[in-house]
């Protein structure tokens, strides 16, 4: 047969109908996938409130896997590869921020109508977030015995997250890979050396750029959240029995990263 025959297309560069080995439902689970919105209630705009929970997580999955790839990256001095892999995350929180405008098509009139079916649920017991928080950095082991609703699993991936090392450590190794010191005296020397011979160090300053932008968008996410909360609940506690409004604007200034914000002072 010519070219264009059949027989000269090898089976696995079948795509289409042509295969039909695996179709798109199928592949993306669709059906279990959309089997998960199960309201608690009548409620009109429960589905959406649901639904964007259910996206923020899904996106917190990918970041999990994301920032794990630039974690090791660093470890084994790919700094270029790193930070391909910090453009999608950077891309990623961008989103994270602009679903918070979907949420808010929701008046606090209409969310009232089911907010009392969440209690004792909260965006406060999200493992997932809290994996963000310590492979980022910001570890708090505080949160393991708040979390009375986790399974062991969830409790014994939070725990392995505590033990781990974080972006931070990675940078740090990614700059004694090119033979700079990092010990606690000496680190702030070193990063001002980076910032201020970008002949020699441009790649690990864009790299610090990178994880700068990381806690930048995360702060953003979480000062968007807020200001959400308090558009939706006023001062109200939260359906998880944290104090609100006031617990999240207390998160809003934490840096993952404080070296790098100290060492604007210094330049």
């Amino acid at each position: 047969m010519g070219i264009h025959g059949d027989a000269t297309i090898p089976p696995d560069r079948r795509f289409g109908e042509e295969g039909g080995r695996l179709s798109y439902g199928a592949y993306l689970r669709l059906p279990e996938l959309l089997a998960q919105q199960l309201p608690q209630s009548e409620a009109p705009d429960e589905l959406l409130f649901i639904t964007i929970h259910q996206v923020y997580e899904l996106w917190f999955k990918l970041l999990l896997h994301e920032l794990e790839v630039a974690r090791d990256a660093m470890f084994h001095g790919e700094i270029w590869q790193a930070r391909h892999v910090f453009k999608r995350v950077h891309a990623v929180e961008r989103v994270l921020i602009e679903q918070v405008e979907v949420l808010e098509t929701m008046t606090p009139q209409d969310f009232l109508e089911f907010r009392a079916k969440l209690a004792p649920a909260s965006g406060f017991q999200s493992v997932q977030f809290r994996e963000l928080e310590f492979l980022s950095g910001l570890k708090d082991a505080r949160y393991l015995g708040r979390l009375r609703d986790a399974s062991d699993t969830e409790l014994a991936r939070l725990r392995r997250r505590l033990d781990e090392p974080s972006l931070w450590d990675a940078y740090l190794t990614a700059l004694s890979l090119r033979g700079l010191p990092v010990s606690d005296d000496e680190i702030m020397g070193t990063l001002l050396a980076v910032a201020r011979d970008r002949g020699s160090y441009d790649d690990l300053w864009q790299l610090a750029e990178d994880l700068m932008t990381h806690d930048e968008t995360a702060a953003q996410w979480r000062t968007r959240h807020v200001q959400m909360v308090e558009r939706q609940i006023g001062t109200k506690s939260g359906t998880g029995g944290s104090t609100g409004a006031p617990y999240l604007r207390g998160r809003t200034r934490l840096h993952y990263f404080p070296l790098l914000w100290e060492l604007r002072a210094w330049l």
